[in-house]
């Protein structure tokens, strides 16, 4: 006889509708630097995630799409943060709007404003801005039972937290990726994905979970200063790669300033990086490595050389043993002028407001300096220029995600080394004509573009998989592309990338 929970169990489980919030969708012509019109739909809209049939989600986010033939390739894109929504990179550089800067990345006076993008990837690909949940307008849809319960304990429903993992984050975007694609009828289109910092890590990763759990075969991924390996964002005075990784962005930094002791200020970058890279994988690696076993004589002369690439006091240098943090950098270089330099961008300044305390108290001038300007830009394009009608909140970039993001798959204790390296290695041997296009700001401390060049160096592709990837930084910081020069040299770099990418026929 058969069992009725058997029975019960195998039944196809009801699904259970949910009304997602209106969005909005307006037309419009976006004009190129040449010239060149293109009339496109603006749409915001939210896109509900299911598990089991049963709601879980709702993801935000902002599509461009041409008014033409489904030929053109589409491309998601994210930022990182973890927490952040894609609103840098919407109104920051790929969007057919984008937030004022000046031509060096500094912030103008406010109020912000938005100005017709000419370097928009509109120009050769439909573009799909998503906000991760917890991010945006992205939120996870309370579970009735559950939050019967918080309202009886008097606790706060924790729903966004189940998204707030390395898996589970990887799997929600490859569901709505899924869903943008039946929805627009697009899964004969090219795709490509574009992240940035942890959106970075997030393309590596999905370069091969995509194809293996969602079908998803990329024609290329752009990672913008991505942050490849954790193990590199986490110092310790018993490493030595970050340390070593960091090294020739910070002997750029005191080239810029002026503060270099190796370098006049007019000195060619190409000439400073070349040469910084080899100390910091020379002497300075043998330095970090051997530690009190190297003589002392030579281990003061290796400091001092040290002391001078960063610009720093050669007794501070001594002190830390070469291992100078970014915070200690930041405060340090322009100390003698009342300055703080900033992590994201060595070359943007700001004056110190406690210049006679110990430590790095000030802010850093560019992460909260710029955060008004993509806060207002996002919010003028979303609610004032496409029209969405909402009472959220957007959030810019979260600090309760950032603190709250875990590692949701299951690991020994010892198993330490946690990166995307290898599932970039791996989704490009499983898809052989993906192409990669990886990028970094040369005066990004927080995820130094030398991490990447040694990184490639070590991935032991041979000579056709190498062809598929394309390594190039430009001036400037984490946001390289608030700098006017690098934006534009940005744009046509991706160009000529898509055009390489892309099947005969649809370039």
């Amino acid at each position: 006889m058969s069992d009725p929970k058997e029975k019960e169990k195998d039944k196809p489980k009801e699904r259970t509708e949910h009304k997602a919030p209106e969005g909005a969708e307006v037309k419009e012509t976006w004009r190129g630097a040449g010239g060149a019109a293109i009339r496109y739909s603006s749409r915001g809209a939210w896109t509900v995630l299911r598990e089991k049939e049963k709601p879980v989600a709702e993801i935000y986010s902002t599509s461009y799409v041409a008014a033409r033939p489904a030929d053109r390739p589409v491309t998601f894109i994210f930022n990182g943060g973890p927490g952040a929504a894609s609103a840098y990179l919407h109104v920051g550089a790929l969007g057919p709007r984008r937030a004022q800067f000046t031509a060096d990345g500094t912030v103008p006076p406010p109020p912000a404003k938005l100005t017709r993008n000419a370097e928009s990837w509109l120009a050769f690909t439909d573009l799909v801005f998503v906000d991760p949940v917890g991010t945006g307008w992205s939120r996870a849809i309370p579970d009735a039972e559950a939050a019967k319960k918080a309202a009886k304990s008097g606790a706060k429903p924790q729903e966004d937290r189940g998204f707030w993992g390395l898996n589970k984050d990887l799997k929600s975007l490859g569901e709505f990726m899924c869903r943008w694609l039946s929805e627009h009828d697009r899964w004969e289109s090219p795709v490509f994905v574009a992240g940035e910092s942890y959106g970075g890590y997030r393309a590596a990763k999905l370069a091969r979970s995509l194809q293996e759990g969602h079908g998803i075969a990329l024609n290329g991924a752009i990672l913008i200063s991505p942050a490849l390996e954790f193990a590199l964002l986490d110092t310790s005075d018993y490493d030595m790669l970050p340390w070593v990784d960091r090294l020739p962005t910070m002997a750029a930094a005191a080239t810029f300033h002026g503060k270099s002791g190796v370098f006049e200020r007019s000195a060619p970058l190409d000439k400073v990086l070349r040469e910084s890279e080899a100390f910091a994988t020379g002497e300075f690696t043998a330095l970090l490595a051997q530690g009190a076993s190297m003589p002392a004589d030579k281990r003061s002369r290796i400091l001092a050389r040290a002391a001078k690439f960063m610009g720093l006091p050669p007794a501070l240098v001594a002190r830390a043993e070469g291992r100078i943090s970014l915070e200690v950098f930041a405060r340090e270089l322009l100390r003698a002028d009342g300055k703080l330099c900033g992590r994201y961008d060595a070359t943007i300044t700001s004056r110190d407001p406690f210049p006679d305390r110990d430590g790095f108290t000030g802010p850093d001038p560019t992460l909260a300096g710029i955060e008004g300007v993509f806060t207002s830009g996002i919010n003028k394009r979303l609610r004032g220029e496409i029209g969405v009608k909402t009472d959220r909140e957007y959030h810019l970039l979260s600090y309760e995600v950032n603190k709250g993001w875990r590692l949701d798959m299951e690991r020994h204790a010892l198993q330490s080394q946690i990166g995307a390296t290898d599932d970039l290695r791996y989704g490009m041997a499983l898809n052989p004509h993906m192409k990669v296009f990886i990028t970094h700001g040369v005066y990004d401390m927080v995820t130094p573009y030398f991490s990447t060049n040694r990184i490639r160096n070590l991935m032991r592709l041979d000579r056709t998989t190498a062809a598929n990837l394309t390594v190039h930084h430009f001036g400037g910081g984490h946001m390289f592309y608030a700098w006017q020069d690098s934006r534009v040299a940005f744009t046509k770099a991706i160009r000529a990338f898509y055009a390489s990418a892309l099947p005969k026929g649809k370039k």
